[in-house]
């Protein structure tokens, strides 16, 4: 599968302009054969603080609607993040008023959503917590999706769960900031190590009003591979992935099949 990662610089606030850039971008990797395309985290705003009435999404959201278009236009897969209003988000019982969103469509068709389960710092003082982790399935593709956003990718626990889920691929969509570059090329490479799976890790670049982004978008393979790597600039990476990969690399080192479960309790006191 030929899969994409679309490292741009989010105008804060900006939603339309970041909107049109993005389809820009997408555009130009199915293009060049991408079948899923992956944005940055909240691309279509930042994390707009200032303003997150104008920020947010209401359903129907037409920032959604612009990509379902766009999804079955080009019939591929579209992933990402925006900051949805948490009236719309079914079943909430939180106290703040939105979440950040995560969004897959494939070919027009809304796949899944996953609602960030690790807001980060500040971001708890907006966003509602998620409270599931679930991979998403594709049906055309028969596939499954381990999705995470940002701060998720701290946490190895997020990536193992959606592996043992049966997820064949993991996405990363995030805004990762200066100066933690190396923190994000390792741990990115570490989640598709441990749990050999693909990863395709998003990042942003550019400028917001406290802080500054490196890109280093990668894809990488089950091996842990780096295929592509965006640098710190704006601009679209392709590469095709062999999905195969998986089975072989988990054969060569049985990682699931020599975990010992039992001795890996939650209850056990960590100091």
């Amino acid at each position: 599968m030929k899969v994409a990662c679309i490292q741009m610089d989010v105008l804060q606030c900006k939603k339309q302009k970041n909107l049109e850039k993005a389809l820009y971008m997408a555009l130009e990797a199915v293009e060049k054969g991408a079948e899923l395309v992956v944005f940055p985290e909240v691309f279509s705003t930042g994390f707009c603080y200032e303003n997150l009435g104008h920020a947010a999404e209401s359903l129907p959201s037409p920032v959604l609607e612009n990509l379902a278009c766009f999804s079955e236009a080009n019939d591929c897969i579209i992933l990402g993040s925006i900051i949805l209003k948490e009236k719309e988000v079914p079943e909430s019982n939180n106290s703040n008023l939105y979440y950040n969103l995560g969004f897959c469509f494939e070919s027009g068709t809304l796949a899944g959503t996953y609602c960030k389960t690790h807001p980060f710092k500040g971001e708890n003082k907006y966003f509602s917590k998620g409270s599931s982790i679930e991979p998403i399935s594709l049906k055309k593709q028969n596939l499954k999706i381990g999705f995470e956003i940002c701060y998720e990718l701290r946490f190895p626990e997020v990536a193992r769960k959606l592996a043992l889920a049966g997820s064949d691929i993991l996405v990363t969509t995030a805004a990762f900031p200066n100066p933690r570059s190396e923190h994000w090329k390792i741990l990115a490479k570490a989640r598709a190590i441990e749990n050999q799976i693909p990863h395709i890790a998003c990042n942003r670049t550019g400028f917001a009003p406290d802080c500054s982004y490196f890109g280093n978008s990668m894809i990488i393979d089950a091996w842990g591979e780096v295929k592509a790597d965006a640098g710190s600039k704006e601009c679209v990476i392709v590469h095709d992935l062999d999905l195969s990969r998986k089975d072989e690399v988990r054969k060569a080192i049985p990682v699931f099949e020599d975990r010992r479960v039992e001795l890996y309790s939650e209850n056990k006191k960590i100091i």
